[in-house]
């Protein structure tokens, strides 16, 4: 067996390991940057600022409502390497219309901006629908069987590195420098989308169903009735919608709650990031390969317990003077900071954790001609539960509740994941 490490090493990864990890680095990037613009340049209400926030995540995750199933079959039916060169190629044109974008808001144009950036969000929410079933689909396809959990996990670990990275660049590079770097990234991964080695249809040729809505509802209805996927699909959505109020929530947290900047903010976002991937790593060697849910519901209870930590080191963290903000050096000497940042590392490990076995169980349960639809299936259910979370938090702020006690409701939602988690760890091992 070769180590999941040593996967990196094979043509038959690498180069759909690096495409990945750019796509999610350039996605991330332009949003992070996106959003701390808007954030600390733009507007000055904390709850315009959430609400911005979570217009933006629910525009992201449209097209997975939408064409995730179509996605799905034209990915279970057609070379999946051929897609990826596809797809690549519509970033380097969705990235300039972003970086337009970018450019507009901050010569002043700020409502014309502001449309044209959440509009290459949008573009993006598409971007990645097709591009997120072949990720993990093509896996099973080009690894042997005892491969796949290590796979997925390097996936996962290299998704949340480059999480990592462009986050923290967005919180450091001017605008000017996002609009560059986001079109050159762009460029990159193009060519190393061409270097994926082909992975043809495996099964018979399907017949394509165009209809968004009675295609996504034939491929859940053909999904959901296998137990343990069903079950699978509903922990990892649980896990996104929980995602999905951090995601929104917590910009605005750190600048108002935590009274720090927006190179705090990306650096506390990128910890988010490192925990995710060191949570994959470490599930992956205490498993040994194994594809089990055997440390799920323990994970995402000890994610509950981390959430609900936060929430009280929050309440009691010490502000800044009125109308300043931390800087990062001013934030990193803050005598409560450490435990934050520990406990912010925490909540990301155990999440890693939870959610790794759960995509392994996605493409391992079924056939390899139908893995694809069975990522789609879950990305459908996935953006539909952060669509709910992140109305959540708009419904929340409306009603008067701050960002920092929304922190108790993403600590509830853990407890339901883990005994969705349960239940599958019951059915399946």
């Amino acid at each position: 067996m070769i180590s999941a490490l040593g996967l990196l090493r094979q043509r038959r990864f690498l180069p759909l390991f690096v495409t990945q990890f750019l796509g999610a680095f350039n996605d991330n990037l332009f949003k992070t940057a996106m959003v701390l613009f808007a954030t600390y340049s733009i507007f000055a209400d904390p709850h315009v600022e959430s609400n911005f926030n979570a217009l933006a995540t629910g525009l992201s995750l449209i097209p997975f409502f939408l064409l995730s199933a179509l996605s799905g079959q034209l990915a279970d039916t057609n070379d999946k390497a051929k897609i990826i060169r596809i797809v690549k190629t519509a970033e380097i044109g969705i990235m300039l219309f972003g970086a337009g974008g970018l450019m507009a808001a901050k010569a002043g144009f700020t409502t014309f901006g502001i449309g044209m950036m959440l509009a290459a969000v949008l573009f993006l929410g598409v971007h990645s629908t097709f591009f997120g079933p072949i990720k993990y689909a093509i896996l099973p396809q080009h690894l042997e069987e005892d491969e796949v959990l290590g796979g997925t996990g390097l996936v996962e670990a290299g998704t949340y590195l480059a999480i990592l990275l462009g986050t923290v660049l967005a919180g450091w590079v001017s605008v000017e420098g996002a609009a560059i770097l986001v079109l050159v990234v762009a460029g990159i991964g193009w060519l190393t989308g061409r270097q994926v080695p082909p992975a043809p249809r495996v099964g018979p040729k399907l017949a394509i169903n165009y209809n968004p809505f009675t295609s996504s509802w034939r491929l859940i209805s053909a999904t959901m009735h296998i137990p343990r996927l069903f079950l699978a699909i509903c922990a990892i959505s649980f896990f996104w919608a929980i995602g999905a109020m951090l995601i929104v929530v917590f910009p605005p947290l750190v600048k108002n709650v935590l009274t720090a900047d927006e190179r705090v903010a990306s650096l506390a976002i990128a910890t988010f990031s490192v925990g995710v991937a060191i949570g994959s790593v470490v599930i992956n060697t205490l498993l040994k390969g194994r594809i089990s849910a055997k440390y799920a519901p323990a994970s995402v209870v000890a994610m509950g317990a981390c959430v609900f930590a936060f929430w009280i080191q929050a309440r009691a963290f010490r502000s800044a003077p009125e109308g300043v903000l931390f800087t990062v050096s001013e934030f990193l000497t803050h005598p409560q900071s450490l435990l934050v940042m520990l406990t912010l590392a925490a909540i990301a490990i155990t999440g890693g954790m939870f959610v790794v076995p759960l995509y392994a169980f996605l493409t391992t349960t079924v056939t390899k001609d139908q893995t694809a639809r069975t990522v789609a299936a879950n990305n459908v259910v996935n953006s539909g539960a952060m669509v709910i979370g992140s109305l959540l938090v708009i419904g929340l702020s409306l009603l008067g509740v701050g960002n920092t006690d929304m922190l108790l409701m993403v600590a509830v939602m853990c407890l339901i994941s883990a005994w969705i988690a349960q239940k599958l760890h019951r059915a399946c091992d």
